[in-house]
């Protein structure tokens, strides 16, 4: 087994070849962690990581959150290179433009395709990564959420988000958020912290580029929740501004 120091921290980021989870790896790699793109394929995985390289070590594993065998993979794959993982960064998402829509209209087959890569992959891939993040000191764990997933900003008039026709991608974000917190209680008492971060609007593929400020700006959030202190919240919801009400 190639187990890496003890005390070179680990990190893996889902969905990490491109947009906020790519610029999370950046920063994670430039405060000295060994970062773990998780990435569906794999040129593009290690295009990223040829592009990451001079930022630090940065690896690829292969890993689509949809599947068990490959998630169980990954999974043994780094734990027999670092023995520990001190970060999971559950970042993968996907929304579906065709089919989404308000309640009334939204296609179930559509829900489904987005609640398999927003919550059941998260869900995955934590449930697989776990042992490997309770070996480490004080492990993190982040799932990168949506102000979207917040019933309680989408049920306030004064805020607009209630009023997009996309019930499937918010939906997906709120159960998200529920994961935060069943799993924030289950580990209450441990070192190990879990929280829900809103990165933001985010000029990314998944809005098209129309978000209002770069994925770098985004990934500072999520880079805040995976250096928590020992002191800091765990099962909380936050953006760069502060606690969002679930």
């Amino acid at each position: 087994m190639d187990v890496m120091n003890n005390t070179q921290q680990t990190a893996l980021v889902t969905g990490a070849n491109k947009g906020i989870g790519f610029e999370t790896a950046r920063q994670l790699a430039r405060q000295g962690f060994t970062v773990w793109l998780g990435c569906r394929g794999k040129g593009r995985g290690e295009a990223a990581v040829r592009e990451l390289a001079p930022d630090g070590d940065v690896r690829f594993v292969r890993l689509d959150v949809t599947d068990d065998a490959s998630v169980r993979a990954a999974a043994a794959h780094i734990g027999d290179t670092t023995g520990a993982l001190d970060v999971l960064i559950n970042n993968a998402g996907i929304v579906v433009g065709d089919g989404e829509g308000h309640v009334s209209a939204v296609r179930a087959e559509t829900i489904q395709q987005i609640f398999a890569v927003n919550f059941y992959g998260p869900l995955r891939v934590t449930q697989v990564f776990l042992p490997l993040v309770q070996k480490a000191r004080a492990g993190r764990i982040v799932n990168v959420s949506s102000s979207m997933g917040s019933l309680t900003t989408i049920t306030d008039p004064s805020q607009p988000w209630g009023q997009m026709p996309a019930f499937a991608y918010s939906s997906s974000k709120s159960v998200l958020n529920t994961l935060t917190g069943w799993l924030g209680n289950e580990l209450a008492g441990s070192p190990i912290k879990v929280n829900s971060v809103c990165p933001g609007y985010n000029s990314t593929d998944l809005n098209g580029h129309q978000g209002t400020q770069h994925p770098s700006e985004g990934a500072k959030v999520v880079v805040r929740a995976a250096t928590l202190p020992d002191d800091g919240p765990s099962g909380t919801f936050f953006d760069a501004n502060g606690p969002v009400g679930w």
